[in-house]
């Protein structure tokens, strides 16, 4: 009788580099990522052209950007954590192709209710898929990367929002709003189509539900070339399966305090970055910058935050999640708080508008991976989708508190040090949350 061989999946791939097939799986979530990044952007900027081809005022047009995010927020909290139970690439897949058809049916939209429902139908696809972007990503990373990937994997968030941007001002021009949504729906579908064809479910997920030997096997051999199946091999993770409904599962095991503590900095930094991303040209404007350097000041916001990912996930893997984090808060509510003292335009005020987006792009993109290294695999896509989710309800808040204070005559620098103060909340949430993590031992590999 031949001799069954315990593989401990994580730790091969934490043994080997990181090989093309990581890297493709990476690529591919971070594609996914750049979705959101595109529309939130695109979006803001055809809201007057959109508003006039279904006959309300620009002003009016609150509730289909609220609608979108509210999507986004149920997606993530409620339809993401089904990976846990069916698998990441069926959901992520079915995720993409729904944000594509709805941003499709947009095109012929023709009253200001379909909008609405077409907004939050294609924000339910796009947030049931970013949670399990995330626990792909973490699930293919060695752990000494895992901060740097997943970080830099979000880091496609910002970068779609210039290429969305970017794009839209350069084609709506010539070939009007439906361009924007053409666009939007093509490339989800066609994306689509590649992650069918070349993304593999997670390594991890299928250790869990210990019925596809075979398949863990192919996967493991490519991304270690020395592996070799002697077709009695037994894949573990180390991890227990937790029994039970994964949302309660959040709360057990002494993980209540924990994932209270961490859906503090979620909801308070998404608050900071949704104000700025929807205030920050009109508040520019204001200061007294045209409205195209008001428009270069977003883009120089969202470039900070594509460098702020990509150094803080390095600097994580290297120094450790809380001392990165407690200091991008500090730093963000900071430059926030600065940015309406300062002359405009000014060089220094646009690199303080460019270090503000790298302190709270790079930390909610740190945060990201720190979930993933809280929550087991069994409940990991259902821990980051309810942080993402309670982080979304935050990225409605912010808008609206925004919209709210400007209605009553607050001045800039009222505004930015208010828009900063969530950054203080989350960085004392961050100090606490290091103190009980590591008392209790609740990192997980």
């Amino acid at each position: 009788m031949s001799q069954v061989n315990i593989i401990k999946v994580p730790e091969v791939i934490d043994n080997v580099g990181m090989s093309g097939f990581q890297t493709l799986v990476v690529a591919l979530c971070a594609l996914v990522i750049l979705l959101d990044g595109f529309d939130t952007q695109s979006i803001s900027f055809v809201a007057p052209l959109l508003a006039a081809h279904i006959g309300v005022k620009v002003a009016d047009f609150g509730p289909v950007f609220g609608a979108g995010l509210f999507g986004l927020t149920l997606g993530a909290l409620f339809v993401g954590p089904f990976a846990d139970r069916f698998g990441r690439k069926i959901m992520i897949c079915i995720s993409v192709i729904g944000f594509g058809i709805f941003s499709l049916a947009i095109v012929w939209v023709s009253s200001f209710g379909e909008l609405m429902l077409l907004r939050f139908l294609a924000g339910l696809g796009l947030g049931a898929a970013m949670p399990n972007v995330i626990a792909m990503t973490a699930e293919y990373a060695p752990a000494r990367l895992k901060a740097t990937l997943v970080a830099g994997t979000f880091a496609a968030f910002p970068l779609g929002a210039v290429i969305g941007g970017s794009l839209s001002a350069k084609f709506v021009p010539v070939y009007g709003w439906k361009i924007v949504f053409l666009g939007g729906a093509a490339l989800p579908l066609i994306l689509a189509v590649v992650l069918i064809v070349l993304l593999p479910e997670s390594i991890r997920f299928l250790v869990h539900r210990g019925n596809a030997r075979a398949r863990i096997a192919d996967i493991l051999g490519r991304i270690d070339r020395n592996y070799r199946s002697t077709g009695q091999d037994e894949f573990v993770t180390g991890e227990a399966k937790l029994p039970g409904m994964a949302i309660a599962a959040l709360f057990r095991d002494g993980r209540a305090a924990m994932t209270l503590l961490l859906w503090v900095p979620f909801f308070g930094c998404l608050l900071m970055l949704f104000f700025m991303y929807s205030w920050l040209p009109s508040l520019m404007g204001k200061a007294g910058l045209p409205i195209s350097a008001a428009i270069f000041a977003t883009v120089v916001f969202n470039l900070g935050g594509v460098v702020g990912a990509l150094v803080q996930g390095s600097l994580i893997d290297r120094f450790g999640y809380f001392w990165v984090l407690g200091l991008a808060y500090a730093g963000a509510a900071v430059c926030f708080g600065l940015v309406g003292f300062l002359t405009a335009p000014s060089i220094p005020l646009l690199a303080i508008i460019a270090l503000g987006g790298a302190c709270a792009v790079g930390a909610q993109c740190g945060a990201n991976a720190l979930t993933t290294s809280l929550y087991p695999t069994s409940i990991r896509a259902t821990g980051v989708g309810w942080a993402l989710g309670i982080g979304r309800i935050g990225s409605v808040v912010g808008p609206v508190v925004g919209g709210v204070l400007i209605s009553m005559n607050w001045d800039n620098k009222q505004l930015f040090i208010t828009a900063g103060l969530p950054g203080l909340v989350a960085t004392l949430a961050i100090v606490l949350l290091a103190g009980l993590v590591r008392r209790r031992k609740l990192f997980v590999h």
